[in-house]
């Protein structure tokens, strides 16, 4: 099982972006369990969990044609690529939490999501250019407890941004 969170390309200021790749960069190098690089880490997610639900940028996925065209297409392969679990579709980034099926790669997978809503958003809103950022996030589901924060988190994600009665979400 995997969590998945991708966002739109206007969705985090640069500087941030730039210093997640930094921060990447110097996790890949270095030990990850120093508490230092740890305590960095946290800091900078946190930092951009409170830029997407601040909903920042254009927030495109606020319009409900094209939060439908993004949840069928997470819904279109489930069963046949992957075991949707999750997942919560929020005004400027998704969450996912899916199950790789045999013979599928999550890489091939989110590209197909991407791909795919890309284009129709883009002709639905008159758009031009990238809709989402190259780069998403990703972490295999270790334990119960671990699929159990996760879930709860994907679910919650729309009320902790003050989005009531959000209707792009669910989960087992």
């Amino acid at each position: 099982m995997q969590f998945i969170t991708f966002r739109l390309h206007d969705s985090l200021p640069k500087e941030v972006i730039d210093n997640y790749k930094t921060l990447t960069e110097y996790w890949k190098q270095h030990d990850i369990k120093d508490p230092e690089i740890k305590k960095r880490q946290r800091e900078l997610l946190i930092l951009i969990d409170q830029y997407e639900d601040n909903g920042t940028g254009a927030c495109y996925l606020k319009n409900p044609h094209a939060a439908s065209i993004v949840r069928d297409a997470l819904l279109y392969h489930n069963g046949v690529k992957y075991n949707l679990l999750s997942w919560c579709i929020m005004p400027n980034h998704v969450h996912v939490m899916i199950q790789v099926l045999d013979n599928y790669s999550l890489s091939e997978i989110i590209h197909s999501w991407k791909s795919y809503t890309a284009q129709k958003i883009n002709k639905l809103l008159n758009l031009q250019g990238p809709l989402w950022m190259h780069e998403y996030f990703d972490r295999y589901i270790r334990d119960e407890k671990h699929y159990r924060t996760t879930l709860n988190y994907i679910l919650n994600n729309p009320a902790k941004a003050g989005l009531n009665e959000w209707p792009w979400v669910s989960g087992a």
